[in-house]
């Protein structure tokens, strides 16, 4: 199963990687697209694992469906997957990506699926 989960991983940091600076997406977008829409955990734990990842992946570019950042506990502080999408122009209040329609960045449409 590992050699399973290890492989769905790096499918999704080539999505999470093709994420535009300014925009963000959701762990189920994510799955979706990956053919696996009940797999949205996984995506989640696929970003927790991230930093162990040798190319950057912009972790802080996927939220849950609600624009919420969930995530925000598996990054070095409190503050920076807020402070990420702040300084591509993303705004975030009490922890959840305003507009977030308007931000929001389906790799099912982007890429095609």
């Amino acid at each position: 199963m590992k050699n399973e989960d290890d492989n769905f991983f790096k499918q999704v940091y080539k999505v999470v990687r093709l994420i535009p600076k300014g925009k963000a997406t959701s762990y189920g977008a994510i799955a979706r697209y990956l053919g696996s829409t009940k797999s949205s955990r996984m995506v989640g734990w696929a970003m927790n694992n991230s930093h162990f990842e040798y190319e950057y992946v912009p972790a802080h570019r996927v939220v849950n469906r609600n624009g919420l950042l969930s995530g925000k506990h598996h990054f070095e502080s409190e503050n920076t997957m807020q402070n990420a999408l702040e300084k591509e122009g993303i705004i975030v209040i009490d922890n959840q990506i305003q507009n977030f329609v308007k931000v929001f960045w389906d790799p099912s449409i982007e890429l095609g699926l």
